[in-house]
């Protein structure tokens, strides 16, 4: 497969975003969007948001999901696994050495820092949802069908409520869109992934559904037990990032694998690092008495809980190609983007806005993030520097 674009240029954007990211899936979406589609302009809002709504859909960790779509488009499947190990090693590899014993900074410094980072992702979050509403929500039908996709992302717990506004998107989109006018746009990206090669992925994905959990039954050994544990919850988890949790739980701390307090330190340190929150499992591999344990143990936990995710999204993204552009899909489509700002605005409230404003000071920090991003257009490894020193500032005021 030929791409555009080159991939070291997927490997160095996506290295950027891995080392800058924090603030969890939601935020990493509005990282991908604020550098990758306003500044590089790899792909539109229209192409942007679509791929989001997939991945929504999808088993795995979603924005992992979009962004490992998104190195694909740009640079063929080499561009995918660049953007997928450039995204994913920082944090995985700070994980790894905070479970060696290495520990992060601390004190009020080391405070401040993370305390501003999280509230800068309250400013990377709304630059988001505020880009992406004037684009996908230009009328009052459109704009409804976010509010009720708001409503019930506030309202259900995470997935439920995420596949519920989608759902209810799509409905919205084929009563009410499909007479609409859709503004002229570039044509979407195709992502170029052929039939064979799809269906061998879907193919691989459930066959490893089952033959894992048989091997590691039948031969008992650690290393299958791990790949296991970690490839089920990748597998059948939808919306990734916290939601993921439970499964690990079971899979790691029921098991007698890891105890109960190490994986509570573990999920502390994972929540301070940028990148996906799925690279807790890198922690959770390297310190399982189950397993090679180690660096070892951590590359096979952190490979076989991304592993199905980006199976399925390669599987399904030939058939998505074929049937995107037909008009009653495209009107379903619309309906799913408005949801997806409905979604996204639900997400920048609970938890973004909720655990990272806790006063006046915070506020006025997540306030000048989002200035810097809309007004002056700063990019958001500057935006995400101005925050970790605002953040070291409120902790010693």
């Amino acid at each position: 497969m030929t791409r555009d674009g080159r991939v070291e240029e997927v490997f160095r954007a996506f290295l950027r975003l891995g080392v800058s990211s924090f603030g969890g899936p939601v935020a990493h979406l509005g990282y991908f969007r604020d550098d990758l589609v306003v500044r590089r302009r790899w792909m539109d809002d229209r192409a942007y948001a679509d791929l989001v709504a997939l991945c929504q859909f999808l088993p795995g960790p979603a924005s992992s999901q979009v962004g490992f779509a998104m190195g694909l488009q740009r640079a063929g499947i080499l561009g995918a696994l660049a953007a997928f190990l450039a995204f994913t090693l920082p944090s995985a590899m700070l994980l790894v050495l905070f479970a060696g014993g290495a520990a992060l900074v601390g004190g009020p410094i080391g405070d401040g820092v993370l305390s501003g980072l999280e509230i800068i992702a309250v400013a990377v979050v709304a630059h988001a949802v505020w880009g992406m509403a004037r684009t996908l929500t230009p009328d009052a039908r459109r704009a409804g069908i976010a509010v009720v996709g708001l409503a019930l992302a506030l309202l259900l717990p995470a997935a439920p409520g995420q596949l519920g506004a989608l759902a209810v998107g799509i409905v919205g989109g084929l009563l009410l869109l499909r007479g609409v006018p859709e503004a002229e746009g570039p044509r979407l990206p195709s992502f170029g992934v052929p039939r064979a090669v799809a269906i061998a992925c879907l193919a691989a994905y459930a066959a490893l559904l089952i033959a894992l959990p048989l091997a590691a039954t039948t031969t008992g050994a650690g290393t299958a037990q791990l790949v296991d544990a970690f490839y089920r919850a990748g597998a059948l988890v939808f919306g990734g990032g916290h939601v993921v949790l439970p499964l690990l739980q079971a899979g790691v701390v029921e098991t007698g694998w890891v105890s109960s307090g190490d994986f509570l330190t573990g999920y502390g340190a994972a929540q301070a690092v940028p990148g996906p929150l799925f690279t807790f499992a890198a922690y959770l591999g390297s310190i399982s008495n189950v397993g090679p344990g180690g660096v070892a143990g951590a590359a096979l936990a952190l490979a076989a809980i991304f592993a199905p995710g980006f199976l399925v999204l390669v599987g399904v993204l030939p058939f998505w190609d074929a049937v995107r552009e037909r008009p009653r899909v495209r009107a379903a489509m619309r309906g799913a983007n408005a949801a997806v700002v409905g979604i996204l605005a639900a997400a920048l409230y609970a938890p973004v806005f909720t655990t990272a404003v806790t006063g006046p000071g915070p506020f006025l920090l997540a306030a000048v993030g989002f200035v810097l991003l809309t007004a002056f257009r700063a990019p958001a490894w500057a935006v995400v520097i101005v925050g970790a020193a605002g953040g070291v500032i409120l902790a010693f005021l």
